[in-house]
């Protein structure tokens, strides 16, 4: 329904582009509601007036006919001033629908317009109010949509960032691995060679880092005796 009013109204030109989401859609149906809520108003009222200009364009010639015949008076028998003067008095009757020309009718049917035309007015400027917040709440969408599109875009560049780095921690740790492994195996084929040479099977890096965890181990069992030897110190 919203694209069918855009294109009804914008006609040959092209729509503006504008996201389509809920809210967007929603402000744009209220906006709809409200003009063809007024189209409809107008529509009514012109086909009202069309409505009672027949009704007394028909009367008008029946009262001209009864004159003609009752008292042989027409338009051509009259003077200028008086057929203009007749002429406002009719189109006067017609625009403010009185039932006749007395001054009582032409009265009560100004009051009455009057009326109208101020309750017409009041309900145009809150119309129009309306259409401003509408509008206003439109414009702050569309702003808070241009908002989101940029936070998005700063994020996504913000994780493209990430990604990059942790591409090359990854690789700086296949590489780390790589050269561990390689380092391992240089140090065991040296050990092996030593060994072939009659190297102490204890000076090798695997007894090396057995001593060096057992002595840890005793060092850690002789801290309390150390505690309790030096009890003693202070003796006589």
């Amino acid at each position: 329904q919203v694209t069918v009013w855009l294109k009804k109204i914008y006609g040959d030109v092209p729509i503006p582009p504008y996201e389509v989401n809920e809210r967007t859609v929603d402000i744009l149906y209220e906006v709809m509601e409200c003009n063809e809520e007024r189209d409809r108003d107008v529509t009514l009222l012109i086909e009202d007036m069309k409505d009672q200009t027949a009704k007394y364009e028909a009367e008008a010639e029946y009262w001209k006919d009864i004159l003609q015949e009752s008292l042989g008076l027409s338009e051509g028998s009259l003077s200028q001033e008086a057929a203009t003067d007749l002429a406002d008095l009719v189109e006067s009757a017609m625009e403010l629908e009185v039932e006749d020309t007395s001054l009582t009718s032409f009265y009560s049917a100004i009051n009455h317009m009057t009326t109208e035309l101020y309750k017409t007015k009041s309900k145009n400027e809150e119309m129009e109010l309306k259409l401003k917040t509408l509008t206003k709440k439109l414009t702050s969408a569309l702003m808070m949509e241009k908002q989101l599109e940029e936070d998005i875009e700063k994020v996504k560049e913000s994780q493209e960032a990430e990604r990059a780095k942790a591409e090359i921690r990854s690789k700086n740790l296949k590489f780390l691995e790589n050269k561990s492994t390689d380092l391992k195996i240089k140090i065991k084929e040296a050990e092996n060679q030593l060994l072939a040479l009659g190297l102490d099977q204890s000076l090798t890096h695997e007894a090396l880092v057995k001593s060096s965890e057992e002595l840890a181990a005793l060092q850690k069992e002789l801290e309390p005796l150390k505690k309790e030897r030096e009890s003693y110190h202070d003796l006589p």
